[in-house]
């Protein structure tokens, strides 16, 4: 399935742990935000390893 939005909700503690698994989809500035104008396409399974590996849960996405 393709991957149509992904954002962090309030509450990130700002581990790193995403930007470590996806580095092309996170990024660490003075919290962790969605690079702006990323491209999901191929990086499916690591968004989701991310949004599963969550300390608090926050990344969410949607699937076509």
């Amino acid at each position: 399935m393709a991957m149509m939005k992904v954002w962090i909700e309030e509450g990130c503690t700002a581990c790193g742990l995403c930007v470590d698994i996806c580095p092309e989809v996170f990024e660490l500035v003075d919290e962790t935000t969605v690079v702006e104008g990323a491209k999901f396409f191929g990086y499916e399974e690591k968004i989701k390893e991310a949004a599963d590996s969550c300390p608090v849960e926050i990344i969410k996405y949607t699937e076509e």
